[in-house]
């Protein structure tokens, strides 16, 4: 199947057929269910993970979950965290190779955090997409440090501080130059993204002069102090302290103000806009206007949002507990973003990873146009059919490959582990290939394969041309002997690689 067939295909999955509502899904969690939960949430997890959600309750789980991603800390500041230009080497080459090893240093944790820590940094890595800052503009990596603090602090906290609180990093500031805001030449920059990016979107709920007012409001944040990479403080000299009307309210507002005055004068439209952006992210890329219960659907959530104060936790717990994000209908609707490609593969199939592979991810998904901490512009990735077009398909598939030959060549048995992990312990030594490939695919996808034709076509790709059919077990060939078996012919570890990389270039595959 060729690049454009692959995407082709992969868009039929789009259309929101969705009609659940957020009512509570109540029935135990089965497989797919449990599976689903997991991509959503996190990058996945592991067989026995999922396995042991198999007949747990929605709310427990996600409760679980939740209180996980509240109570985790922040990562560790690192020893260069207030580190600013007078800290580093005079020569231009050792400054650059320092600067350069910290952000590999922190960009390696942050990736492991990716991996490790479900909730919090799926969700502190969508923020990261939603208060867009690149690290190539602003360049400083003490700023780094203290956004990515920022976005884990608030992950699921309040979005009222939210907003105040990164709107007063400095990676923020000088990244939409607030840095350069005073009162005798205010910078609209800032105020403008405010509103059109970060809280209400684009023309809603404010105006032109709006923006104007708010940008002097905004004034002062602009003590850059004469070394480079120091942050930035308030500078009441450079304050405008004039009069400003701003959606709707009069008087001489500041920083604090503006976001007073935002939350208490739009606080409908903030949390409808911030709804939609978070069920497109978890549910569904379709929430459009004639998708009318997906609006149903974000009108519950922002009601939700603003009854508790802008508290974000709530809205979450509503939605993955309820029936619709539960829905047959959502499953298996979102294209995997290059970190989701791989991460979801090293945790589902359990391979060893370490620094070194990590490192390849982090560099594969930059190749893939997807930078960590350097979106594309302030607007963020754009996610979904962005991620496979033509040429990023052939990319997506060859690093898969390029990443399964790695495992393979490592350690050949774990691809044997993966695969009795997946039939379950009654299976482990099973004859029957039908039976394994089956188990793999409905690992690896959200919903198994379209087709019988395409389940076929896997499991041609297992039973290798070297395995005489006969060999196979009774079950699968009349007549078959049995003699090849899961958990000691020599054969599986490359029967396993090979069904892997044929299951790579599938379209099912690219789907979350």
């Amino acid at each position: 199947m060729n690049s454009e067939t692959n995407a082709s295909k992969t868009m039929e999955f789009f259309i929101n057929c969705n009609t659940s509502s957020l009512a509570t899904y109540t029935a135990p969690l089965d497989k797919l269910k449990a599976a689903h939960l997991y991509r959503r949430l996190g990058f996945s997890a592991s067989v026995q993970t999922i396995d042991q959600a198999v007949g747990q309750s929605a709310t427990a789980l996600v409760d679980g979950l939740i209180n996980e991603a509240v109570n985790m800390p922040t990562l560790t500041a690192p020893a260069w965290a207030d580190w600013n230009n007078s800290n580093y080497p005079e020569d231009d080459d050792a400054r650059r190779a320092l600067r350069n090893s910290q952000i590999g240093e922190w960009k390696l944790a942050y990736a492991n955090g990716l991996i490790n820590n479900n909730l919090r940094d799926r969700l502190s890595f969508f923020w990261s997409n939603h208060f867009v800052t690149e690290l190539n503009v602003y360049n400083c990596n003490s700023f780094l440090y203290y956004y990515t603090d920022c976005l884990q602090r608030n992950a699921l906290g309040n979005f009222k501080t939210f907003v105040h609180d990164i709107g007063l990093t400095s990676a923020m500031l000088f990244y939409l130059d607030g840095a350069y805001n005073i009162n005798n030449r205010p910078n609209e920059n800032y105020a403008r993204e405010l509103y059109e990016l970060f809280s209400l979107g684009e023309g809603n709920g404010y105006t032109e002069q709006d923006i104007v007012e708010t940008a002097r409001a905004l004034t002062g944040y602009v003590d850059r102090s004469e070394i480079g990479c120091s942050q930035v403080t308030f500078d009441p000299t450079k304050h405008d302290s004039g009069s400003k009307t701003i959606l709707g309210q009069t008087g001489n507002w500041g920083y604090d103000d503006v976001i007073d005055i935002l939350f208490q004068e739009r606080p409908n439209e903030i949390a409808r806009y911030i709804c939609t952006k978070l069920y497109e992210f978890f549910v569904h890329p379709d929430s459009n206007d004639d998708a009318r219960n997906a609006q149903t659907i974000i009108q519950g959530m922002a009601s939700t949002m603003v009854s508790n104060n802008f508290e974000i936790a709530p809205v979450l717990s509503q939605l993955f507990k309820s029936q619709h994000f539960f829905d047959d209908e959502a499953i298996g609707v979102i294209i995997k973003s290059p970190y989701d490609l791989f991460l979801n593969l090293l945790k589902e199939t359990g391979f060893f990873y370490d620094d070194s592979v990590m490192n390849q991810i982090i560099e594969t998904t930059r190749m893939l146009s997807q930078e960590l901490f350097d979106p594309v512009d302030v607007a963020g990735w754009q996610r979904d059919r962005t991620w496979i077009n033509t040429n990023f398909m052939i990319g997506r598939w060859l690093s898969l490959e390029f990443m399964l030959d790695g495992f393979y060549g490592h350690n050949a048995e774990q691809f044997r582990t993966f695969a009795v992990e997946a039939v379950g312990p009654s299976n482990r030594g099973t004859s029957n290939p039908r039976i394994v490939v089956e188990a793999i695919v409905n690992e690896m996808t959200p919903k198994g394969l379209l087709t019988e034709a395409d389940f076929d076509n896997a499991l041609s790709a297992f039973t290798i041309d070297d395995i005489p059919e006969i060999y196979y077990g009774s079950d699968y060939i009349e007549g078959g002997q049995g003699i090849w078996m899961l958990d000691i012919s020599p054969e599986v570890p490359f029967q396993v690689y090979l069904l892997l990389q044929h299951l790579a270039r599938q379209p099912e595959f690219q789907l979350k």
